[in-house]
C-alpha cells in the first residue's frame, strides 16, 4: 500500500501504481493524480484496518509528510517507533552507538547554540537539525571563526523550511553536532524483506563542489559505482537490521565510505526512498523499477547486471536558484533551454519553484562516464535561464 504525500509524485510511480493495481491512501495529492477509476483509494479506516490485520502488510510513502498520518493511525504496528528511530538523527545516532563507540556527536537544544562554546568541540564537525530536510540547515564548522556566520545561516534556513514542511519533516528544536567524516558520500535506496534481509536497489555518489559543500545538487550513479559500494553497504544494512530488527521497510540512507573501506552512516530516512521520487533514477541506469521491487520481493541481480556495463554514468542533477536572487523576483525558468544544454538528456521534471526553493531535476546520461557537464553544472548559478520580474 501507497500513501502519495507533497511535494511530489512522479508520473513514473503513477504509472507503476496503475499497472500493479496497489492500494493508495486517499489523501488530496492522490485525488490530485487523476486516477482511473478501477485504482482501489482507502479511506483512513481502510487503511488502518488492512495495516492492522496483516502483520506482513508493506507500506511505501512518496514523502515524510506521511509520518504524521502514521504516527496518528497505525500505533498499534510499532512503524511509529521504528520511523522515530530513524528520523531523528540523534536517536539514530544512540540506536548504531555499539557498531560505532568511538563516533563523537553532541545533541544540542536549539535555544543553547547561542551560548554553546565551540573551541571545545572537536573540528571540523558537521551542524544539522535533529529533523531535517532537503539539506536543509547542514554546514560544516572547520574553525571557531566561522561559528557566528554559520549560526546567523542556518537559522534563517530553518526558519524559511519550516514555513514549507511539517514538523514531522523539519523542526529545530534539537539541533546534532557530529564529528566530520572524510571520504565518498553516497546515497542508497533499499528496503528489508519480510524476513529482515537487506535488499540494496541503487547507489548513488554524492558529488560536491568542494571539501565544505554540503549542497544537494548532483548525484551520480552506475554499474560501476553499485558494484564499488555493494558489499560494504549490504553488510552496514545488515549491522543496522541486527540493532533495531526491522522487516518490510524501505528506507534512503546516506553515508560516507571512508579510504579503509569503512561505511559510515550520516543519516537514514525512512519509509521512502530517494525523495521527490529521484528514485526513479534506477530505471534509467538498471532497468530497475524500485516500486515493483519492493513491493514483489524482487532482489535485483548484480552481478549480471554488471555484466553488461557499458561504462554509462546517469546523473540526477538538481536545479536551484542562487541564493541572492530574492524568490519573489523570479518569474520562470527555461525548462527547455536547460534541458537542451545537456547532450544526452533524459526526463525534465519541473517543480513549482514558487512554493519550494528548486527549479526542477533532471536525469542526464553521461556516455562514457565523461563528467564534463556534470562538472559544467556544478559551477553554473543558471542565470542565464532564469527570468526576473
Amino acid at each position: 500500500m501507497i500513501i502519495l504525500e507533497e511535494p511530489y509524485v512522479s508520473p513514473y510511480l503513477r504509472e507503476t501504481i496503475i499497472a500493479t493495481g496497489l492500494p493508495v491512501l486517499r489523501t488530496p495529492i492522490a485525488e490530485a493524480q487523476d486516477f482511473p477509476p478501477e485504482t482501489v483509494m482507502l479511506d483512513d479506516a481502510a487503511m488502518v484496518a488492512r495495516m492492522t490485520k496483516t502483520p506482513d502488510q508493506k507500506l511505501y510513502s512518496t514523502s515524510e509528510h506521511a509520518i504524521q498520518w502514521i504516527a496518528e493511525n497505525l500505533q498499534d504496528t510499532g512503524l511509529p517507533e521504528t520511523i522515530a528511530l530513524f528520523k531523528d538523527k540523534a536517536a539514530f545516532r544512540r540506536l548504531i552507538r555499539p557498531l560505532y563507540p568511538d563516533f563523537f556527536f553532541r545533541e544540542v537544544a536549539a535555544d543553547d547554540l547561542k551560548i554553546l562554546d565551540v573551541s571545545r568541540i572537536p573540528k571540523p564537525f558537521i551542524i544539522k537539525p535533529s529533523v531535517g530536510f532537503f539539506s536543509a540547515g547542514v554546514h560544516m564548522v572547520a574553525s571557531d571563526a566561522e561559528w557566528k556566520t554559520v549560526l546567523a545561516t542556518v537559522q534563517d534556513e530553518m526558519n524559511e523550511l519550516s514555513s514549507l514542511f511539517p514538523p514531522q519533516v523539519c523542526r529545530a528544536a534539537t539541533w546534532i553536532i557530529e564529528e566530520y567524516v572524510s571520504g565518498t558520500e553516497i546515497a542508497v535506496d533499499a528496503f528489508y524483506t519480510a524476513a529482515g534481509e537487506p535488499v540494496v536497489l541503487d547507489i548513488l555518489s554524492h558529488l560536491f563542489a568542494s571539501d565544505a559543500d554540503v549542497d544537494d545538487k548532483v548525484y551520480l550513479t552506475s554499474k560501476a559505482i553499485v558494484r564499488e559500494y555493494l558489499a560494504p553497504v549490504t553488510e552496514l544494512l545488515h549491522n543496522i537490521q541486527e540493532q533495531a530488527g526491522i522487516r518490510n521497510f524501505p528506507l534512503h540512507i546516506e553515508l560516507r565510505v571512508t579510504d579503509d573501506g569503512t561505511a559510515v552512516p550520516i543519516e537514514l530516512n525512512p519509509m521512502r526512498f530517494a525523495g521527490w521520487c529521484t528514485t526513479d533514477i534506477a530505471a534509467y541506469a538498471h532497468g530497475i523499477n524500485v516500486y515493483r521491487a519492493y513491493f514483489e520481493e524482487d532482489v535485483p541481480d548484480w552481478d549480471a547486471l554488471s555484466c553488461a556495463d557499458d561504462g554509462d554514468i546517469y546523473a540526477l542533477l538538481i536545479a536551484k536558484p542562487p541564493a541572492d536572487i530574492p524568490p519573489e523576483t523570479i518569474r520562470g525558468f527555461d525548462y527547455d533551454g536547460f534541458f537542451a544544454s545537456f547532450s544526452h538528456p533524459l526526463e525534465m521534471r519541473p517543480i513549482d519553484f514558487t512554493r519550494y526553493p528548486v527549479f526542477g531535476f533532471c536525469y542526464v546520461r553521461l556516455a562514457g562516464g565523461d563528467l564534463t557537464e556534470v562538472e559544467r553544472f556544478m559551477k553554473d548559478d543558471l542565470r542565464r535561464f532564469i527570468h526576473l520580474q
